[in-house]
């Protein structure tokens, strides 16, 4: 039971991180700079970690910025507003990313500029037997190691990690939490410390603040652990943050 746990919880962090550092403040909000070898290696590691459910930087980031155009409106790909339920709000989610990942529908270049694209490894990470391989590799594990029948219960959940991930945000952040900041959409603040999503539920935060690299920092709870790692890798010279001297804007009351 113990080896499904940790590699449930090492795949869950893991995976979460590759997804916020690379595809989230990276890809879509180039928070900071690396250098195109860096990005590449950046990419391999996010197919390793995320696995059967890779992302596409590229799909990614470019959604991501029409949600962030479009917030909480018609055009958003993803609104609880505009959406009955979280299944259907992820189905359309799903087939917009797509529908971008694989350019069947045209989109305007101030959501492309300068989004990192590896269009070969690209199609090789997202491709039937790349997340076949992975699948079994995860079966595997289970099968060797799951001694107790509601384990299983956790495997499925590892095949779609990426997307659970999204949902969480996507629906929850959007219903759920407290404000620190005025803005045109329904962003909140999932939680207050955010041990389970490595500082992705500050949305409210990062709605009002979207290129910083830093989603927390607002109130003293407020830690975002994968900028403690951003800050690490630019001091050893990995990236380069961009906008070091964002100043903080006062924060209105809390809601």
């Amino acid at each position: 039971m113990e080896v499904i746990l940790i590699f449930f919880v090492a795949h869950w962090y893991t995976s979460l991180f590759f997804q916020t550092f690379f595809l989230h403040r990276y890809a879509a909000h180039g928070a900071f700079k690396m250098s195109r070898f860096t990005e590449k290696v950046f990419f391999v590691l996010t197919w390793v970690f995320q696995g059967s459910n890779y992302l596409s930087p590229y799909g990614y980031g470019v959604m991501h910025r029409m949600h962030h155009a479009y917030a909480d409106t018609p055009e958003d790909p993803h609104s609880p507003k505009y959406d009955e339920t979280l299944f259907k709000m992820m189905w359309k989610t799903k087939t917009i990313y797509s529908a971008i990942t694989n350019k069947e529908i045209e989109v305007d270049e101030k959501f492309t500029k300068n989004v990192p694209q590896w269009e070969k490894f690209d199609k090789f990470a997202r491709a039937w037997y790349s997340r076949l391989m992975w699948g079994v590799l995860y079966t595997a594990v289970y099968i060797m190691y799951a001694d107790q029948i509601w384990l299983w219960a956790l495997l499925p959940i590892q095949f779609l990690m990426s997307p659970i991930h999204g949902a969480i945000i996507n629906w929850f952040a959007h219903k759920y939490g407290y404000t620190n900041f005025e803005v045109s959409d329904t962003s909140k603040n999932f939680l207050p410390f955010d041990f389970l999503m490595m500082g992705e539920s500050y949305h409210n935060n990062h709605h009002k603040h979207g290129s910083r690299a830093n989603f927390g920092g607002f109130r003293w709870h407020e830690i975002d652990p994968t900028y403690l790692i951003i800050k690490l890798l630019d001091r050893v010279g990995v990236i380069e943050i961009k906008n070091k001297t964002v100043k903080m804007k006062p924060m209105k009351k809390a809601a």
